[in-house]
């Protein structure tokens, strides 16, 4: 590949810094991962955003959690059309192969795609619009919620459309059967968390009362 690179020397010394300390403190726990395979008992699916550190808020080992990210956490309608789906390939590894036992939906507070999806139903994001966009056509999940939004300040909006993001990714997941079957036979739980990055917060979903509350 022509346009391929070395890797910048900030991320090589980083590299050979944990390969000396981390490591090597811990070089068994790595061997029996790789020996043994993984068996995490849950799968995350959260946001692409940097500042979303999933196992940093859970203080998870590495082999703990099977991770998904994609922009603004959005899980579409089950859509068996023979075409590339990264997310339902994850979802249905996970839920198939891996069994486990809990799926978390995670998002978060100052979501880039939330609000580019806002922006853009709010017609000041017309670039979105184009048919040519990879994000506006993965944010048209989100449209739907955008528009059931209740009138009010754009920032409370914003933030409810956040949280909006994790019940429809919950309400899509139950249209994938593996995870319907899986859910009624009381093998799989879903969940629904929103965190506040800047806060430290954590908030959880209550399907029964359509709430969000601290955690």
């Amino acid at each position: 590949m022509q346009h391929a690179r070395p890797l910048p020397d900030y991320l090589v010394r980083r590299y050979h810094g944990w390969k000396a300390t981390t490591y090597e403190q811990n070089k068994g726990w790595y061997l029996q991962l790789m020996e043994n395979g993984q068996n995490p008992r849950c799968m995350v699916v959260s946001c692409c955003d940097s500042r979303v550190h999933v196992t940093s808020i859970f203080g998870a080992d590495q082999g703990e959690f099977f991770i998904h990210r994609n922009i603004a956490n959005l899980i579409p309608k089950h859509t068996p059309d023979g075409n590339h789906h990264g997310t339902s390939a994850a979802i249905e590894y996970a839920v198939q192969t891996l069994k486990i036992s809990h799926l978390i939906v995670l998002g978060h507070s100052a979501c880039g795609g939330v609000q580019g999806c806002y922006d853009m139903c709010s017609g000041k994001a017309p670039d979105l619009e184009k048919k040519a966009s990879y994000v506006g056509r993965w944010m048209d999940i989100l449209r739907p919620s955008f528009e059931a939004l209740p009138d009010g300040d754009d920032a409370d909006r914003v933030r409810q459309l956040e949280k909006d993001s994790v019940v429809v990714s919950l309400e899509n997941l139950m249209t994938f059967p593996h995870v319907k079957t899986e859910v009624e036979s009381g093998r799989l739980s879903l969940h629904g968390l929103w965190t506040d990055v800047g806060q430290g917060g954590l908030e959880t979903y209550d399907a029964a009362t359509g709430e969000f509350s601290a955690v």
